[in-house]
């Protein structure tokens, strides 16, 4: 399964990003976001895509779209919004569902990783 994690400014949510890379059995990591996402860090490989977060919905939806069309392998995608806004979220998650894919959100938890 690969996982696509949407990266905020906000660095207190970056523990919950890092905890899902480093616990998780991933094919492949996508991390996404605005400029300061280039300053997550992390040991195991990922790729950053940076977008335009301050784009009206309509047009972050299309340039997550296009950014994320044939970055990934299978038929769906394990997906993190713990970070962001819900602009940000609404956005991504209606890109994955038209390019098209299945999505399953995921959460670091207490007791593992959530498949939600």
């Amino acid at each position: 399964m690969e996982l696509i994690c949407l990266i905020s400014s906000d660095t207190e949510t970056w523990p919950q990003i890092s905890g899902l890379m480093t616990h998780g059995v991933w094919d492949k990591v996508v991390l996404v976001g605005d400029e300061s996402g280039k300053q997550f860090q992390h040991e195991r490989p990922f790729q950053f895509i940076q977008v335009d977060t301050t784009k009206k919905i309509k047009e972050l939806r299309e340039e997550f779209t296009q950014k994320l069309k044939g970055k990934f392998e299978g038929m769906e995608v394990a997906c993190s919004i713990a970070s962001g806004t819900g602009k940000e979220h609404m956005a991504l998650i209606s890109a994955i569902i038209n390019l098209p894919m299945g999505i399953r959100f995921a959460a670091l938890t207490k007791e593992g990783i959530l498949d939600l």
